[in-house]
C-alpha cells in the first residue's frame, strides 16, 4: 500500500453527512450452550447477556462518527420501546437524530441468538426479524422530504442506506436526487440490489451477487467485474462512480469510461461479515466528501471493511485502526 493512502485518512474528518434510510435495532442475546434439547435437535442455551446496537441505516451513520465525521440520521421508527431504545443509542453515539415516529409501523428489530461455546466469539444459531416491508405512508414521505430540504444546505454529502424496509421509495429517491442536485451535494447509495430506484445518482455501491443478478450473467475474474461495473454505470446513468464490492477480492470501480480493480487486505481471521458493506459505503462517502479520488476512497474502504470482519456484529473502525492496518501491510496478498 503506498504510504500516501495513510495521508488520506485525515480527509475523512470533520465532514458532515446526512444519512437517510431504513433504521434498525440490532439485538444480541447470548447464552452458554450446555446440552442438546430433548424436545428438538437444538442446543439449550443458558442466558448470559443481551446487548443492543444501532443497525440498518444507523450503522453507516455510526461509522461516519467513528471515522471522525459528523452525521445526522433520518429514518422511521414505530411508537414502541424499540424505537425509544434506538433513539437513546443514537444520542449516546453522537448521531443527530431525525427519526420520525410512525404509529402504524413497528420499529425494525433484528434479534440474533448466539451460543457461547468457548471460541473467540459466540456462534449465531438463529435470527428473528420484527419488521414491515410496506412502503411508508405519503404523509411520512412528505415529512422526510421536508427534513432533508431543511438539512441539505448544512451538509457536505448525503448517503442513502437501503434495507428494503419501505422508506426509500422511487418517488422519495427522485425528490432527494433533485434536492441534492439543486444544492450541489454529492449523493451516494448502498443499493442492496434495487438498482433502478437509484438510477442517476452520483455514486452507488452493490455487492457481487447483486451485480450478477442485475446483469443476469456470471462474474468471475477482474475482467468480468470491470465490464459488469461499466455496464451498470452506463445503464443506470450514474454520474460519478459505480462500485461492486467483492469480499476477499476487494472491489471494482467504474467511472468515466475507466475501471479499477482495488485489492482487499489479506485477512486470515474472518469472524463475521455483518456491517462490512455499511463501513464500505460510509468510508467511500466520507472520502469523496473530503476530496479523495474515487479510487483512493475505495481502497481506504477495503482497509476499513477488513477491520470490521475481524469483529462480531456491527463494528465501527477508527482512523487509528485504519492507519495501523495500512502500516502492517495492506495488499500483501
Amino acid at each position: 500500500m503506498p504510504k500516501s493512502l495513510t495521508d488520506c485518512i485525515p480527509r475523512l474528518a470533520r465532514k458532515k453527512a446526512l444519512v437517510i434510510g431504513d433504521v434498525a435495532l440490532d439485538e444480541y442475546i447470548t447464552g452458554k450452550a450446555t446440552r442438546m434439547s430433548r424436545e428438538a435437535p437444538v442446543p439449550v442455551l443458558e442466558f448470559e447477556s443481551r446487548r443492543y446496537i444501532a443497525g440498518g441505516a444507523a450503522n453507516p451513520a455510526a461509522n461516519i462518527i467513528s471515522l471522525g465525521g459528523r452525521a445526522t440520521l433520518i429514518g422511521v421508527v414505530g411508537a414502541d420501546e424499540a424505537g425509544q431504545r434506538l433513539r437513546g443509542i443514537l444520542a449516546a453515539g453522537g448521531i443527530d437524530s431525525g427519526l420520525i415516529t410512525c404509529a402504524s409501523r413497528p420499529s425494525t428489530v433484528k434479534t440474533r441468538i448466539l451460543a457461547q461455546m468457548g471460541l473467540r466469539f459466540p456462534q449465531q444459531i438463529a435470527r428473528i426479524d420484527t419488521l414491515t416491508r410496506a412502503q411508508i405512508p405519503p404523509e411520512t414521505e412528505a415529512q422526510i422530504s421536508n427534513l432533508v430540504a431543511g438539512q441539505i444546505a448544512t451538509v457536505d454529502v448525503a448517503l442513502l442506506s437501503h434495507y428494503h424496509g419501505g422508506l426509500l421509495t422511487p418517488a422519495l429517491v427522485g425528490r432527494l436526487r433533485q434536492v441534492c442536485a439543486a444544492q450541489d451535494v454529492l449523493l451516494t447509495a448502498d443499493v442492496q440490489g434495487d438498482f433502478d430506484t437509484f438510477a442517476g445518482l452520483d455514486v452507488i455501491k452493490c455487492n457481487a451477487d447483486d451485480a450478477r443478478r442485475a446483469l443476469n450473467r456470471d462474474l468471475r475474474d477482474d475482467a468480468d467485474f470491470s465490464q459488469g461495473a461499466l455496464d451498470l454505470h452506463e445503464r443506470l446513468g450514474i454520474q460519478r462512480a459505480t462500485i461492486i464490492t467483492r469480499g476477499a477480492q476487494g472491489a471494482t470501480l467504474a467511472e468515466s469510461g475507466r475501471t479499477y480493480n482495488c485489492p482487499a487486505p489479506r485477512v486470515s481471521d474472518v469472524y463475521d461479515t455483518v456491517g462490512a458493506g455499511d463501513t464500505a459505503i460510509a468510508t467511500i462517502t466520507l472520502g469523496l466528501a473530503g476530496g479523495l479520488s474515487a479510487r483512493d476512497a475505495v481502497r481506504l474502504a477495503n482497509v476499513a471493511s477488513g477491520i470490521v470482519v475481524r469483529h462480531l456484529g456491527n463494528y465501527t473502525p477508527t482512523p487509528e485502526q485504519l492507519r495501523a492496518s495500512i502500516t502492517k501491510g495492506y495488499g500483501s496478498s
